[in-house]
């Protein structure tokens, strides 16, 4: 029988755009991304990072949007989002003061072993959104972080001088010219852990070369696929792994790198 979660009713506390004034693209980049914090104490007490909720973003959509939980700070939690769409440009225009309907937390987030304490995380442009969250957890429970951080370009989220952050950028404007797998082989053998979120894509490349990038390391991934329902009922998410089918919404969105078998996702 399904779990069901119970809606909750969160209260804006603020509603920005990360870097107002440039240009947006026409995709989910930091340069279309704003940040909502909210006062929900039902959900920011239970939240685990790697978990989402699944939000109403009014009359015009007929589904809700997945978005991961980005922070959380006592009663308030806060989701990074990219305006790319309805349901998103509509949640773009809540202002402070008013209601969002939610449903969550929701998932599988990231695992963390007892026995490790040297964490790496490697976050690929939005990826950045859950693994933010990871790495403000770990640091409080006295773990060492070091984030791996690639964008396109210089226009990236603002991190915390708290974190270890090491860059890397497609046109060579801040840290290493290249992609942030290239920055892994040089990280990874200190790392007791490996998380990683990103696009597909990235996903794909270190999959096919795992053992030159992550060495004898596995590495949990945040699964992003369309959701209908979030609570695995309408099967809209369902993905190939070496132990079967499962839904990202339920089983994930955290699964192994190796686990998922990559030529049978579309």
């Amino acid at each position: 029988m399904v779990n069901i979660p119970k809606q909750v009713i969160a209260s804006i506390i603020s509603n920005r755009e990360i870097l107002p004034g440039l240009e947006h693209p026409h995709a989910r980049t930091i340069l279309s991304s704003w940040i909502i914090l909210l006062c929900c104490p039902d959900i920011a007490r239970k939240a685990r990072p790697g978990q989402f909720v699944m939000v109403n973003c009014g009359e015009e959509t007929l589904l809700r949007r997945p978005l991961s939980v980005h922070q959380v700070d006592g009663d308030r939690l806060a989701f990074l989002y990219a305006v790319v769409g309805k349901g998103t440009h509509w949640l773009s225009r809540q202002q402070a003061g008013g209601n969002i309907d939610l449903l969550g937390p929701l998932g599988n987030g990231f695992s963390i072993s007892p026995t490790s304490k040297n964490l790496l995380l490697v976050a690929g442009g939005m990826g950045i959104a859950p693994l933010y969250f990871l790495a403000q957890k770990s640091l409080k429970e006295e773990n060492s972080v070091t984030l791996l951080y690639g964008t396109a370009n210089k226009y990236r989220y603002p991190i915390s001088h708290e974190i270890n952050m090491v860059a890397a950028t497609e046109d060579g404007s801040i840290g290493r010219k290249g992609m942030v797998t290239d920055l892994l082989p040089d990280y990874v053998d200190r790392a007791d852990q490996v998380f990683v979120c990103g696009p597909m894509p990235m996903y794909r490349h270190m999959a096919a070369r795992s053992q030159k990038l992550l060495k004898d390391k596995t590495a949990q991934i945040s699964l992003e696929l369309t959701m209908g329902c979030g609570i695995g009922v309408c099967y809209g998410c369902t993905v190939k792994t070496k132990n079967g089918l499962k839904h990202v919404c339920q089983d994930g969105p955290v699964f192994e790198l190796d686990d998922i078998l990559w030529d049978k996702l579309a």
